[in-house]
């Protein structure tokens, strides 16, 4: 098993991971509307999704988009799953491989909740073709 980190070092780990894979820009926003009531939630955030998680070696940043597309898409977390989307292509993830991942959200969660992805993604996508 792998040595554990410490907190701190792991806060700040996954603020280096967070920051590559969500951008600077999403993450100072996100930072800039902590209160006190979600700082503690925020922390978690980033100490266990992007500081364990994420920076673990198990699978690469793809196939870790690619899960957490599924994921997302499956469990209707629109707004998680169109921040995602995004992050998918910061990683590497080419159009191809999310349309593949929501064609598997179809069969294996349902048809709407793919149906709501694809439109998200594909409004992202295609913003992108205009940038």
């Amino acid at each position: 098993m792998p040595d554990r980190l410490d907190d701190e070092t792991r806060r700040a780990q996954g603020m280096g991971v967070r920051r590559e894979v969500l951008g600077d820009e999403h993450v100072d926003r996100a930072n800039s509307k902590i209160t006190p009531f979600t700082e503690g939630f925020q922390d978690f955030i980033t100490r266990y999704a992007w500081g364990e998680l994420w920076s673990g070696d198990g699978v690469d940043r793809q196939t870790r988009s690619m899960l957490t597309l599924a994921i997302l898409a499956a469990v209707g977390c629109e707004d998680e799953f169109a921040m995602h989307v995004k992050a998918a292509r910061r990683n590497g993830v080419p159009p191809e491989h999310i349309r593949e991942v929501l064609m598997h959200v179809a069969v294996y969660a349902g048809v709407p909740r793919a149906n709501s992805a694809f439109a998200i993604a594909n409004t992202i996508l295609g913003d992108e073709k205009s940038d």
